[in-house]
């Protein structure tokens, strides 16, 4: 039997792995560590204990590394949303930009060109445009509350869950991911839903009435809000809005989404407009796009931007081309493109997604993109490809997941001569392109950060299809 509660001593952290993790070596294996920075010599406290390799969190520090940085959000090590504010931003590009290179070399274990120098956020704090937060009657105490005599006072709060605690949610503050009025809204509805004991969500029993505030706050100035609840209480909903309109004058749009189910997904609900026009619209270079609420948009704007020009750049368009947009989503990548296209296809699974895209290319005025809902696999056969054109370029922008092998079969029938593909887990990709390698060589590599203070990455690869002579 193994040990319990096992504590590895004075391990010094040598460099990050994948995920964020720190990582030391000890007693003959390697120690993945969270809370820990490169350069500190901690205690362990094990959570996962094999023959060759463990994983446990930093619970005491022998000394502190020289890369230190002093944290900037009160909520630092216990909310789980932005655990490299310890690390300065120059080596969070640093190991980020090796995470890509190390994902691509060892997983991909495919031929590549140099990679070039990751693209950095100009704006590391307040960059996000949207936010979710969860109500909940199980606040999460702080060990300096766990003793003190107000810690019955509020039971409940507004916030973030507990990473590995999906009842607790940590009673928010200040966030600083996304700029004023998000706090000032945020504050307003707890605050007022306390004054008037209005119940917060009990998640273990499915009762009470406020579930989650969704934000988004565009660039554009436009301010949307949509309050979940678990069921209709019009008196209470008017009494709410019409106090937080009152109080945050910035609000342009102002919905709530009736949701009585045990998940918190609301893509099959139907949110109702108490104030404003029902979405917002946001812009990326000059072309607009109307957000609704249950739309998905690149969560940082201006680093959106970058992102998109890097694949508009790499599709090295002349006007000629027929570009297949794969997982359009509303339709962005393939409209920031369109200019320099003779012609959009756009395909995603979501209808409601298409129907966002179709709209927004309407907003700009671009009669030759077209969308169509549907299985990729399914969507392009033979007598699509007769109707629409065989693509030119392909552009594919995937989950986390990567793509369906069945897909990648797919795009390498499909030879086109270019393939963009943007992705948010460079380890998915690296897969992906190894399969891909069957037709196609990897010419460009560019990461891009679009999370300052996190591990995430979204790295951009452009493929060209070889040569009969290559293959």
């Amino acid at each position: 039997m193994r040990k319990k509660n096992v504590v590895l001593q004075q391990v010094t952290v040598e460099d990050y792995a994948a995920e964020g993790k720190a990582l030391g070596r000890t007693e003959g294996k390697v120690v993945f560590i969270s809370g820990a920075v490169p350069g500190d010599v901690v205690d362990v406290q094990l959570s996962k204990n094999k023959k060759d390799w463990a994983e446990g969190k930093a619970i005491g520090f022998h000394s502190y590394s020289k890369d230190r940085v002093q944290p900037f959000c009160e909520h630092f090590g216990v909310c789980g949303g932005c655990k490299w504010q310890m690390l300065p931003y120059e080596k969070q590009l640093q190991y980020k930009q090796n995470e890509v290179a190390q994902n691509l070399r060892r997983l991909g274990k495919i031929a590549l060109p140099e990679i070039m120098p990751i693209l950095g956020c100009d704006t590391i704090a307040r960059y996000r445009n949207k936010l979710e937060f969860t109500f909940s009657n199980r606040r999460y105490l702080l060990p300096s509350e766990m003793n003190g005599a107000e810690t019955s006072a509020q039971s409940s709060g507004l916030g973030f869950h507990v990473p590995r605690l999906f009842d607790k949610v940590i009673d928010i503050n200040t966030c600083h991911l996304m700029a004023e009025p998000t706090n000032s809204i945020k504050n307003t509805i707890r605050q007022f839903a306390f004054d008037n004991n209005y119940p917060f969500y009990d998640i273990r029993n499915h009762t009470g009435w406020l579930r989650t505030l969704v934000l988004r706050i565009c660039t554009t100035g436009e301010v949307m809000v949509n309050l979940c609840i678990a069921y209709e209480d019009g008196p209470a909903i008017k009494k709410l809005f019409d106090h937080l309109l009152q109080q945050v004058p910035a609000i342009t749009t102002l919905l709530y989404t009736i949701n009585p189910k045990k998940n918190d997904s609301i893509y099959d609900l139907q949110p109702q407009v108490y104030y404003g026009k029902g979405y917002a619209l946001e812009n990326l270079e000059d072309f607009q796009f109307k957000i609704s609420p249950k739309s998905f948009f690149q969560t940082n704007t201006r680093q959106g931007e970058k992102l998109y020009k890097v694949t508009r750049d790499f599709a090295e368009l002349n006007g000629h081309e027929t570009v297949y947009d794969l997982y359009c989503g509303t339709g962005s990548i393939g409209i920031f493109v369109s200019r320099l296209a003779k012609k959009i296809i756009g395909v995603e699974l979501i209808e409601e997604a298409i129907d966002d895209a179709k709209q927004n290319a309407a907003l700009n005025n671009i009669a030759h993109a077209h969308f169509f809902a549907g299985d990729v696999i399914d969507v392009c056969n033979d007598a699509f490809f007769s109707l629409h054109g065989r693509p030119d370029v392909i552009i594919t922008d995937p989950p986390r997941a990567g793509m369906h092998e069945k897909l990648v079969k797919k795009i390498i029938d499909m030879a086109a001569p270019t393939v963009v593909y943007v992705s948010c887990n460079p380890a998915t990709q690296a897969r992906d392109l190894q399969l891909l390698d069957e037709k196609y060589m990897v010419t460009k590599v560019q990461p891009v950060d679009m999370f300052p203070q996190t591990h995430h990455i979204e790295n951009v690869v452009q493929l060209k299809l070889r040569k009969m002579s290559d293959v």
